[in-house]
């Protein structure tokens, strides 16, 4: 059966329910392709009328919302031990370079570290569990949250959705552009971050040195 054949025959809730899972945990601390994922489904409502993206948005918004607010919550009670375990169960994506770079752009933005995170690959990963560590106020952490969700979640599947009924003839011909697309997409933003998280890693490094030289 050929995929897109395959797709017709999920059910719409199964849709729902796999994008708000997989972004909530995403959010949550955990690394999987959230953005990937949305883009997809958001293409894939676009060509299939079966699929509602109000719903599709709206269970986007809810898993993120709902997944950094856990993920804070979690971060508030473990701690730095708990970016320490982190960093050692998942070092290309918690290691001390990453780590860094994440708490500079708190320190800078504060509650805006939170709600642009959220446009940012990696940094949606760390936003919530980051903002529990540092003790940022749940309630600026909250309407960050709040508004980032709804900006992202909602933002992107409906831009996506409406490109893909504007051109349904074209992508009905090339249904899997999109998806490449989507997916270099999430690459090139994770090497941005991976690369600026090195220099930040080597400079922390060269810090140390320095302390322990002294």
């Amino acid at each position: 059966m050929h995929v897109q054949e395959w797709l017709e025959t999920v059910p719409a809730v199964s849709i729902y329910a796999l994008v708000g899972l997989v972004i909530g945990l995403e959010s949550l601390g955990i690394p999987l392709p959230g953005e990937i994922i949305l883009v997809s489904a958001a293409l894939l409502a676009s060509q299939h009328g079966e699929i509602d993206p109000f719903i599709l948005g709206a269970c986007a918004t809810a898993g993120a919302i709902i997944g950094d607010s856990i993920g804070y919550a979690i971060g508030r009670k473990g701690g730095r031990p708990l970016l320490a375990w982190l960093g050692g169960k998942f070092p290309k994506h918690f290691g001390e370079g990453h780590i860094a770079t994440a708490e500079r752009s708190f320190e800078k933005w504060g509650m805006w570290a939170v709600f642009f995170g959220r446009f940012v690959a990696l940094l949606r990963i760390f936003a919530g569990p980051l903002a529990g560590v540092l003790q940022m106020p749940y309630w600026k952490f909250l309407i960050a949250n709040v508004l980032g969700g709804i900006l992202w979640a909602g933002g992107t599947t409906a831009v996506i959705y409406y490109v893909g009924v504007v051109a349904e003839s074209w992508l009905k011909r090339f249904s899997w552009l999109g998806l490449v697309l989507a997916v270099l997409f999430g690459v090139g933003s994770m090497l941005v971050l991976k690369r600026k998280a090195k220099k930040s890693q080597g400079a922390v490094r060269e810090v140390e040195t320095v302390g322990a030289g002294e």
